[in-house]
């Protein structure tokens, strides 16, 4: 049976770029929308048995009813062609406060045919599934405030150790109970312990639900479809079975610029090891980060130019030129001039850090070679106009005894 496994939408991510006259859509959603228009339709080309979304339909948990039209097209022609699909939901499509609707909420409330939402964690059999050939396990994201009031606990810290613990529990309880004779599949929206992030961290890790590598991997699973973390990775490549976070849908910002996306398609069969297929997504949006330091008065603008890509190369992309030079130097950046030259580019951003340098002077009838360690740190100390100073002499101390 073929899965396909896509997370991480973001269709609302419209941080860069104009908007379509045609369509009225920011552009960048439309980026977005295109990226999932392909996943729609490779599943139904490829008439795959199930598709499983991992969470993060949104960025924004209160989306716009202009983005949700858009999901609800492509979700609906899913349902149209009669492929089972399960709609896990994320961090970012539900409320933090306990009793609002999330944002996939309409179709669980309109029972859309062939759509199950997944907001909180169960096991399904293959009869809760359409009959397929195969059981869930589901680990939606889950509120602060829903794992304090789950635990009674007043602390978050402990709220989320005790949610982790039970989760653990709860899952092999689940995987023990479950027909032994069928494949097994865990979905989650979660961080998994040891997995590597990407650059975009949209969510502080302390408040990410963790997993252990351990209970991911456990060998009765047959695949492991994980969303919330943007880098594309299998977290057990080369073992069976298969934990693959897809990643994001389109690069959400620089972080994710040396990234290629993509969606996944796994063959499960009972008995048999999983493969799975990553499926690249082409035409997303290029990113182009230029990080330079100005050394010279002379010609800067000339410079500037020669670090960006040529004109062809910034075609489309998302440009961003950082460029550190002395504070004096200010005038010599001339930014209308930059933009002029970078006009091809969907977007281009200027980041100027300019430096202001200090200098210590020492005294005339000073010999550098006279004064001690702590001498030249005073009197650093001193020109740099920094107050209480003593802690941090008395740290120079231990450190320069530690050298001696």
């Amino acid at each position: 049976m073929k899965i396909l496994h896509f997370a991480d939408a973001h269709i609302d991510m419209a941080n860069y770029g104009k908007h379509d006259p045609a369509s009225g859509l920011p552009l960048r959603v439309l980026d977005f929308l295109k990226s999932l228009d392909t996943i729609v339709d490779t599943a139904i080309q490829q008439k795959v048995g199930m598709v499983i979304f991992a969470g993060d339909a949104y960025k924004d948990r209160s989306p716009s009813p202009t983005f949700q039209r858009e999901w609800g097209k492509r979700i609906m022609k899913l349902s149209q062609a009669q492929i089972p699909t399960l709609l896990l939901v994320g961090n970012h499509d539900i409320s933090p406060a306990i009793g609002r609707a999330h944002a996939l909420q309409e179709f669980k409330t309109l029972q859309v045919p062939f759509i199950k939402v997944l907001d909180e964690p169960c096991k399904l059999t293959s009869q809760e599934l359409w009959d397929l050939p195969l059981q869930v396990i589901a680990m939606p994201w889950v509120a602060r405030s829903a794992f304090m009031a789950v635990t009674g606990e007043t602390n978050s810290v402990n709220a989320f150790e005790r949610i982790e613990e039970n989760i653990g529990s709860l899952i092999n309880d689940w995987i023990d109970e479950l027909d032994s004779s069928l494949p097994i599949i865990l979905t989650a929206h979660a961080s998994i312990e040891g997995a590597k992030f990407g650059g975009e961290r949209l969510v502080m890790l302390g408040n990410d639900l963790v997993l252990s590598g351990s209970l991911v991997k456990n060998p009765k699973l047959s695949y492991v479809a994980m969303g919330h973390i943007h880098k594309p990775q299998d977290f057990n490549e080369g073992n069976q079975p298969p934990v693959v976070y897809p990643g994001s849908i389109e690069r959400v910002d620089f972080g994710e610029i040396k990234e290629d996306r993509f969606f996944v398609i796994a063959e499960v069969e009972k008995g048999m090891d999983t493969k799975v297929n990553w499926h690249q997504l082409k035409d997303v949006r290029k990113f182009i980060d230029v990080r330079t330091k100005l050394k010279s008065s002379e010609e800067a603008l000339k410079f500037l130019k020669e670090e960006l890509p040529s004109p062809k190369e910034m075609s489309g992309a998302i440009v961003r030129l950082t460029v550190e030079y002395p504070r004096e130097w200010d005038s010599l950046i001339d930014e209308s001039a930059l933009r002029k030259y970078a006009e091809t580019a969907f977007e281009f951003h200027l980041v100027k850090r300019p430096q202001s340098e200090a200098r210590v002077r020492i005294d005339g009838d000073q010999v550098i070679s006279s004064l001690s360690p702590m001498d030249l740190l005073t009197q650093y100390f001193d020109a740099a106009k920094i107050s209480n100073t003593d802690e941090l002499k008395k740290l120079a101390n231990e450190i320069i005894s530690e050298e001696k």
